[in-house]
């Protein structure tokens, strides 16, 4: 960073900043979620988005070897269409909990389900620890999938995410991306508990995803109290530490945030349901430290909600050959995680 760097000060005046709405023991703690969400909806421009008929559009219904996949589409604003894709444990009975997955940045939702899509893409290691849908069923849960705007299907091309012009547009008219990412998860919730009531057990709506996907599924569970448990990977720490610190996609931000949030304060929005973040020890744009100092304040807040076990933070841990690493510690632990999530939900 060059001396006297603008970013440098910028970092320097937001570490300055306490966050005006955390949460301060004295007020009533579901006032203040009410509050807090509010403005939570205001800075992602919630208001800005236009609801419609949801017109599932049923693409294909087939058995695959281990499960039933279900290919359709809803729309969750005139005009805009999300694909999706929902997979049923083979022999499953009666309804099932739900795990719904977003990918990161990366080619698309089909990385989820294990399959390529692109000329030259290979199923590797890396991509299998990112099938979360694949990984879903195996734990015995229903899956979805849910191609994000600005990636795959909705935005992406066969070198990966476009997410940064369609991001600033937003930014144009007051909407943001992770506010439209939101708004799609809650409309899948939706389709979840109508066009497919029979499969879904509506108590067992769970949200997963990496990086990117992580991002969505925090903000989505700030949101939406119909979502059961989160399990976030590699995308909550502290603002001043990862997204204000260094290059990030624009469709990280949400303008004015800081002032009134960290990430440790928003986390309070989701209690009393079940908060298990992911993070690794060598995740370099989303750094251990920060997340940790983070969850001390996750920690108080759900102490201060009467639920003081309902959030568990996982520290995903490889071998030292991976220590400088720029991008291997940035990934889902689903060894150490799955475990645990399980505890946490059962």
């Amino acid at each position: 960073m060059y001396p006297n760097s603008a970013h440098e000060n910028v970092m320097r005046r937001a570490a300055e900043v306490t966050p005006s709405m955390r949460y301060d023991g004295k007020e009533n703690f579901k006032e203040w979620q009410n509050r807090a969400r509010a403005k939570l909806a205001e800075l992602l421009g919630m208001d800005k988005f236009v609801s419609c008929d949801l017109n599932v559009q049923i693409e294909y219904d087939r058995m695959e070897e281990n499960f039933r996949e279900i290919r359709f589409t809803f729309e969750s604003e005139p005009g805009y269409h999300a694909p999706c894709h929902l997979l049923i444990p083979k022999n499953a009975t009666g309804k099932l909990p739900v795990m719904i997955g977003l990918q990161g940045h990366s080619k698309g939702q089909h990385v989820s389900l294990g399959r390529t899509r692109f000329e030259g893409e290979t199923i590797t290691e890396g991509s299998r620890i990112r099938a979360f849908a694949v990984q879903s069923v195996q734990q015995g849960y229903a899956a979805v999938t849910l191609e994000m705007r600005g990636m795959g299907e909705c935005g992406g091309d066969e070198n990966g995410p476009r997410c940064g012009v369609h991001t600033l547009a937003n930014l144009t008219v007051g909407r943001t991306t992770i506010g439209e990412r939101v708004w799609d998860v809650s409309h899948l919730i939706d389709v979840l508990t109508t066009t497919f009531a029979e499969y879904i057990d509506e108590s067992k709506i769970y949200c997963m995803g990496n990086s990117g996907g992580g991002t969505a599924t925090f903000y989505a569970g700030c949101m939406e109290e119909r979502l059961a448990a989160v399990m976030p990977s590699c995308s909550y720490s502290d603002y001043d530490d990862s997204i204000i610190a260094m290059a990030h996609c624009t469709c990280n931000f949400i303008p004015h945030i800081r002032e009134y949030f960290n990430m440790g304060d928003l986390s309070g929005l989701i209690a009393p349901r079940k908060f298990v973040p992911v993070a690794g020890e060598w995740d370099r744009i989303f750094p251990l430290p920060g997340v940790k100092g983070q969850f001390e304040e996750t920690k108080r807040i759900f102490a201060a909600a009467g639920v003081p076990d309902n959030c568990e933070l996982i520290v995903g841990t490889l071998p030292k050959e991976y220590e400088n690493d720029p991008y291997e510690g940035h990934r889902f632990y689903p060894e150490q995680a799955w475990p645990i999530f399980h505890k946490m939900v059962d």
